[in-house]
């Protein structure tokens, strides 16, 4: 069952405009945001929990379902990922053996019902997401971001940046997503990176996995100057040495946010997704490399997890992905 809760908040926006619960202004635009949070109950929210381990009050981390999906090329259904990843979730298991602690149990998990876009999208649909990942930053909760295609993934960078201006955006992706139009629209998820690069630093963004784009996209990497770990560079490294985890680490500030599209795993091991392209990484190299960041001793401050497209029939897939959100929030909250 829901659990309902109120919130009424205000804040600046980086636009000069003015944020409130009954509306979000973006310039000239005004985006009717007015709402009632609601969270899911179990059976329903992230690892089918309780309620003395779910509510808002008594959580630390809360995850936000955003089943934006609009501008989709080539393979579709990713507004039904958050649905499916949740639902496999509850076959996640709570206890972690690396760190031999159950984190739902210790902080709390709480899961927003699947925001309600009707009919929005682009920025409108953004500007929806961001006040709820805003709302729930005020109230010092770790967000999490369930995708939904990429382009989604701007509302949760964006008002992470306004509470952590000094992160790094650690994008781990098969493609650079950094064209400026793709289908007629600037809002498409192969543009989501080229948006975010909008209003964020190209100095502090980090790609991993790279291994599809364009000549336009190749020439914006070079002349932002971008830290791209493609793929291919990646393997031609011998597995002994494996130095590009160093690298991408030390490309990385103190405070690091993730967008992690599901596609930068090797559709052998992650074939739900729109867009997948071969000699991905591996399940346990993204785990290595978050590994290797909190090692360093820098923050995993919140991520998303986007463009996860559930197959009928492909359990395997939604649980892969509902144990890396798990396995992540784990690597966050844990020394190491």
């Amino acid at each position: 069952m829901a659990q309902p809760t109120v919130g009424i908040w205000q804040y600046p926006t980086p636009f000069g405009s003015f944020c409130s619960s009954s509306g979000i202004g973006y310039g000239r635009c005004w985006v009717s945001t007015r709402m009632e949070l609601r969270l899911l109950g179990p059976q329903e929210n992230f690892l089918d929990l309780e309620p003395e381990y779910s509510s808002l009050p008594h959580s630390h981390i809360a995850l936000v379902p955003a089943p934006y999906e609009y501008r989709t090329s080539f393979g579709k259904g990713t507004r039904y990922g958050p649905d499916a990843i949740l639902a496999a979730s509850a076959h996640v298991e709570p206890y972690d053996e690396e760190f031999d602690r159950e984190l739902c149990y210790e902080l709390g998990i709480a899961t927003v019902a699947p925001i309600a876009l009707n009919g929005a999208y682009d920025e409108a649909a953004i500007a929806k997401v961001e006040v709820v990942v805003e709302h729930l930053l005020q109230q010092g909760k770790y967000v999490v971001t369930i995708g939904g295609e990429h382009t989604i993934a701007i509302a949760p960078i964006r008002a992470h940046f306004r509470h952590f201006p000094q992160m790094s955006l650690l994008q781990l992706d098969a493609h650079a997503d950094l064209r400026s139009q793709y289908e007629g629209s600037p809002y498409s998820h192969a543009c989501a990176m080229a948006r975010i690069l909008d209003f964020f630093p190209a100095e502090r963004v980090v790609q991993v996995g790279i291994r599809a784009l364009c000549r336009e996209e190749m020439e914006y990497i070079r002349r932002a100057n971008l830290r791209t770990f493609f793929a291919s560079a990646i393997r031609r490294e011998s597995p002994r040495t494996s130095s590009w985890y160093d690298a991408v680490v030390d490309s990385l500030s103190e405070d690091v946010y993730i967008t992690l599209d599901v596609d930068v795993l090797d559709p052998s091991q992650m074939p739900a997704t729109g867009t997948p392209e071969p000699d991905g990484l591996w399940y346990h190299e993204v785990i290595h490399l978050l590994r290797r960041i909190r090692q360093s001793g820098r923050r995993i401050i919140g991520f998303d997890v986007v463009e996860f497209a559930p197959i009928p029939g492909l359990h395997h897939a939604a649980l892969t992905v509902a144990r890396l959100i798990y396995k992540t929030l784990t690597l966050a909250w844990s020394s190491l």
